[in-house]
């Protein structure tokens, strides 16, 4: 079966969605269990022309929900889904400059990762 999943947030996206209303941040919150258990749909998914940027996506009232994660496998005991931030909008077209940023978090996610094994072993 593999490795168990954890979802694990970045203070970006944990603010973000403690800042949502409950119905958008149950739904969400539901994907993300649907993934640890290892069922994949529309609510997440891979963003096209990206580095390995997915996202959990949901609608509600007409308003697009929309946390940006990527994979961290580098863990022996389990495999990580990162949450970089998240968003709202109207439309379900995402914006470049947000897949951006979330690659740009994940630049510097595992840059800090490395550093951390390189002090360890010193």
């Amino acid at each position: 079966m593999g490795k168990r999943i954890e979802v694990i947030f970045l203070k970006q996206a944990e603010e973000f969605t403690n800042s949502l209303e409950i119905n958008p941040k149950r739904k969400l919150f539901q994907a993300m269990r649907k993934t640890r258990e290892r069922l994949f749909g529309q609510w997440f998914t891979k963003l096209k022309s990206s580095d390995g940027i997915f996202e959990f996506r949901v609608d509600d009232s007409g308003k697009y929900y929309r946390l940006f994660a990527f994979w961290d496998t580098e863990e022996d005991e389990m495999t990580l889904v990162v949450v970089t931030h998240g968003l709202i909008k109207k439309t379900n077209k995402t914006p470049l400059s947000e897949i951006q940023k979330a690659e740009q978090i994940k630049r510097e996610y595992f840059d800090e990762k490395k550093r951390d094994k390189m002090n360890k072993s010193k």
